[in-house]
């Protein structure tokens, strides 16, 4: 994992085509802006799960239902 340092206003670069930037700090929360080509699906790590969850079959949907889990524990 790639850890960089942002302050508000200032952006990353994801290859040639996907911006994300730091629009603003808010205590613990950081609102974040994503510029990226419209074939690139942009989702929520949550979603994203949620998604693939109802594509799997059972034993996938066995392991994103236990990443969804460690998902809801982390934000408690």
């Amino acid at each position: 994992m790639l850890v960089l340092t942002r302050k508000s206003n200032q952006s990353i670069m994801i290859g040639d085509e996907i911006e994300v930037s730091v629009l603003a700090i808010m205590g613990e929360k950081v609102r974040i802006g994503i510029e990226a080509p419209r074939k690139v699906p942009v989702f929520r790590k949550e979603v994203y799960l949620e998604i693939q969850l109802e594509r799997s079959d059972g034993s996938e949907r066995e392991e994103v239902t236990e990443a969804l889990e460690r998902l809801k524990a982390k934000k408690t």
